[in-house]
């Protein structure tokens, strides 16, 4: 698969991040995600210490804050939800600036959005240093079931196709003159929808038959990849490492 398929996350460079082996740093962002979820949810100073983390490992490879905070906007559903959290929890209330609220909401709503935000940069790290090639052979790497790791290169590769599908159609009914203003206008759109489904599994289909023309048996060939070094997982281990002392200096203290 070439690097010109997918979406446009992975930021090319030449960083100590960017070098190390895909699977190192997958480990790592699992090991980080987890120790932040084990993180009891009224140690506000760790939170800003999983974030200060970040903040140095976004540095160190050279990523600009502008990107990833462009790239948080898929987390707003979480943000919308944990937002309305202290208004319909129930439980003590306590007002703040006139307003009365849930206090195991707050904290609950805190929760989502602190342990969210440091998984969803975290993850946006990962995919700005990253290309999709080696991320995908870094998880064959790590035994992934193949099937899996198929699913996931063919939904990446087709990924722009549907896209473009979708944006002509979108051009295609405005250029006759329709445009979505109110709720009468969904049947138009769910038809669009249906059209665009219909259009795509019949694609997958061909493309399957291609494959199987081709000698297609079941399995993609494993892509070949390096191994890690131990400097590799050592420095792989710094941010875990780093995470775990915070959550026990803030347990324990």
């Amino acid at each position: 698969m070439s690097g010109g398929h997918g979406p446009a996350l992975y930021r090319p460079g030449d960083s100590s991040v960017h070098r190390l082996p895909a699977h190192v740093k997958v480990l790592a962002l699992l090991a980080f995600v987890l120790v932040v979820v084990a993180t009891p949810r009224d140690e506000f100073g760790a939170f800003g210490a999983y974030a200060a983390l970040l903040a140095g490992v976004a540095v160190l490879a050279r990523v600009p804050a502008r990107v990833i905070v462009a790239r948080m906007v898929v987390e707003i559903p979480f943000v919308v939800f944990a937002l309305l959290m202290p208004f319909v929890s129930q439980g003590p209330r306590v007002d703040v600036l006139g307003l009365s609220l849930s206090e195991h909401g707050l904290l609950t709503g805190w929760n989502i959005l602190a342990k969210g935000t440091l998984g969803v940069v975290a993850s946006i790290l990962l995919a700005a240093t990253t290309d999709v090639r080696s991320l995908l052979a870094g998880l064959q790497r790590l035994r992934v079931p193949d099937r899996l790791v198929e699913i996931a290169s063919f939904m990446i590769r087709y990924a722009d196709v549907v896209t473009g599908d979708l944006r002509r159609m979108r051009i295609a009914r405005e250029s006759r003159g329709f445009e979505a203003r109110h709720l009468g206008h969904v049947r138009v759109v769910a038809q669009g929808a249906g059209a665009l489904f219909v259009r795509s599994y019949e694609r997958g289909e061909r493309v399957h038959l291609a494959m199987l023309s081709r000698g297609y048996g079941g399995s993609m060939p494993l892509t070949a990849t390096a191994g890690a070094s131990r400097a590799d997982w050592l420095r792989g281990a710094v941010l875990p490492m780093a995470a775990v002392v915070v959550a026990l200096t803030a347990v324990l203290s």
